[in-house]
C-alpha cells in the first residue's frame, strides 16, 4: 500500500451533476448530486474517507457527544467498527458510562425515550427526569449504574493499577454478559470487547465512571472498604496510543494513519496527540502525523479552540502530515448526528459491493480491476491492536531506551530560584 499522492494544486473541476433519480447507490448521490457549498464539503469528506479506506490504512475515530444514550452507537458506529477498518477509539467517561444502561436488569424495557429540547425542564426535575438533549431517562437509572460500576470496580480482576483501556475492556466483558443475559443488542464496550478495539478516554475524571471509582477510593480512607487497589495509570495509557500510532507509521504495510474526527473536545486532542508525544516530548525521528484527517464539527474555526480548528491548523503541530493535508483532510461544520448514517452506509454498501464481485470474479482479479477493493475488504477481526498492547509498548519503550540521550538533554532548564 503506497502513501497518497501528494502533488500540489488540483486542476480545475467542471461543475457536472447527475440527477438524483439517476443515482443507484449513496456513492453515486455523495460523488455526483453535492456539487456545491456545504455539499461539496460533504463530497470531500466522503471521498477522502473512501480513499483512505480503499488505501487500507488504519483508521482512528475520535466521537464526543452522547452517541451511546442517544442509540447513534447501535445505528451506525458498531456498524463501522465491525468493519475492521478501525485501529482504536478516543471518547468521553460518559459515552462509556451511558452505554450500560439499556442492560440494566431494573431498565430492559428501554430506559431512554424522546423528550422536547425546548420543553420544561423544571417539570422533568420535578419528576426525576434527566435530560440530554431530546433524550431523557429516569434518574434511577443512573442511580442502578452507579451501583452496577460499584460492583463491578469491587470485582478482583479491578484490583490493581491499569490502564483505561484496560479498564474499559473489563467493562465491555460485563456489559456483554448483561447483554447477553437480557438478549439485547450488542452495546460500544461490549462491541470493543469482542473486536480487541481499545477505548481510550483523556479525562477520565470527567465522567461519571470515575466518579464510581471516587466513591470506593473514599470509602477506602474512610475504613469503610478492605484492599480496595483500582487505580489508573493516566501515562501507561497516553503511552499505550503512541504505540498503535507508532505501529501504523512503521510496522502497518500503508505506513500511515487516517482518523475520523466527530465532535472535538478532549476526544479530539487525545486522538491527535500521539505524533507531538512521539516527536517532540520523547524525541523520536521520522514521525509523521495523519495522512488522511476528515471531521465533522459544529464548532467554528473563529472561536479559537481545539474542537473548531480545522486540519490545517494540526499540521502546524505536526499532528497531520503537512506533505499531503491539502488534498486528504477536510473539515465540515455540522453536527455529525445529521450526516453520519449516510456517511456509513455508503461506506458498507461499498464494501457490500467490493464483497459481491469477489465472491463472482475471485479476489485476485478484482483487486487487479479495482484496487480500492483490497482496502475495503480487510479482514472483518480487524486489528485487535488490544491484545498486543503489551508487545507494541515494548517495541516502543526500547526506541526510548535507544533515545537515552536526547531524553537526558530534555531534562534540564534554568529553573529560577524560589
Amino acid at each position: 500500500m503506497s502513501q497518497p499522492p501528494c502533488s500540489g494544486a488540483a486542476s480545475r473541476r467542471r461543475v457536472e451533476v447527475r440527477r438524483v433519480d439517476e443515482c443507484e447507490t449513496l456513492d453515486e448521490v455523495f460523488t455526483h448530486c453535492l456539487p456545491a457549498f456545504g455539499g461539496a464539503f460533504l463530497r470531500r469528506i466522503y471521498t477522502i474517507l473512501d480513499e483512505a479506506i480503499g488505501a487500507g490504512y488504519p483508521l482512528t475515530i475520535s466521537v464526543a457527544g452522547p452517541v451511546t444514550v442517544s442509540g447513534q452507537h447501535q445505528a451506525w458506529l458498531i456498524p463501522l467498527l465491525e468493519t475492521g477498518w478501525v485501529a482504536y477509539i478516543s471518547t468521553t467517561d460518559a459515552v462509556c458510562y451511558h452505554d450500560g444502561h439499556r442492560s440494566l436488569r431494573e431498565h430492559r424495557d428501554g430506559p431512554i425515550y424522546e423528550v422536547p429540547i425546548f420543553g420544561d425542564d423544571g417539570a422533568l426535575r420535578d419528576e426525576r427526569t434527566i435530560r440530554i438533549t431530546d433524550m431523557a431517562f429516569d434518574e434511577q437509572v443512573l442511580l442502578d449504574q452507579d451501583r452496577f460500576l460499584s460492583a463491578c470496580l469491587l470485582r478482583p480482576e479491578f484490583q490493581r493499577r491499569m490502564t483505561g483501556t484496560e479498564l474499559r475492556y473489563l467493562l465491555g466483558g460485563l456489559y456483554a454478559a448483561q447483554e447477553r443475559e437480557a438478549g439485547l443488542r450488542p452495546g460500544l464496550l461490549s462491541t470493543c470487547h469482542r473486536l480487541a478495539v481499545p477505548v481510550f478516554v483523556g479525562a477520565p475524571a470527567d465522567g461519571s465512571v470515575f466518579l464510581n471509582a471516587m466513591k470506593l477510593w473514599a470509602m477506602a480512607r474512610a475504613g469503610l472498604l478492605d484492599n480496595h487497589a483500582f487505580e489508573l495509570d493516566l501515562a501507561a495509557e497516553v503511552f499505550e496510543s503512541c504505540a498503535y500510532h507508532r505501529w501504523g507509521l512503521f510496522e502497518h504495510p500503508a505506513r500511515g494513519m487516517a482518523t475520523l474526527i466527530l465532535g472535538g473536545g478532549v476526544p479530539k486532542n487525545f486522538n491527535l496527540q500521539p505524533e507531538p508525544a512521539l516527536s517532540q516530548v520523547l524525541g523520536l525521528r521520522n514521525v509523521s502525523g495523519y495522512a488522511f484527517d476528515v471531521q465533522i464539527v459544529s464548532a467554528p474555526v473563529t472561536d479559537g479552540s481545539l474542537s473548531g480548528c480545522p486540519p490545517s491548523e494540526a499540521v502546524t503541530w505536526g499532528k497531520v502530515d503537512r506533505e499531503c493535508y491539502q488534498r486528504t483532510t477536510e473539515s465540515l461544520q455540522a453536527d455529525y448526528s445529521l450526516v453520519m448514517p449516510f456517511l456509513v452506509k455508503a461506506l458498507l454498501d461499498n464494501r457490500a459491493r467490493y464483497e459481491a464481485w469477489a465472491e463472482r470474479m475471485g479476489e485476485e482479479a478484482l483487486f487487479a480491476k479495482h484496487p480500492r477493493a483490497r482496502g475495503y475488504l480487510r479482514p472483518r477481526q480487524g486489528y485487535r491492536l488490544f491484545e498486543r498492547r503489551e508487545e507494541l509498548c515494548a517495541r516502543l519503550l526500547e526506541d526510548v531506551r535507544n533515545n537515552a540521550e536526547w531524553l537526558r538533554t530534555s531534562l534540564s532548564y534554568p529553573l529560577p530560584v524560589p
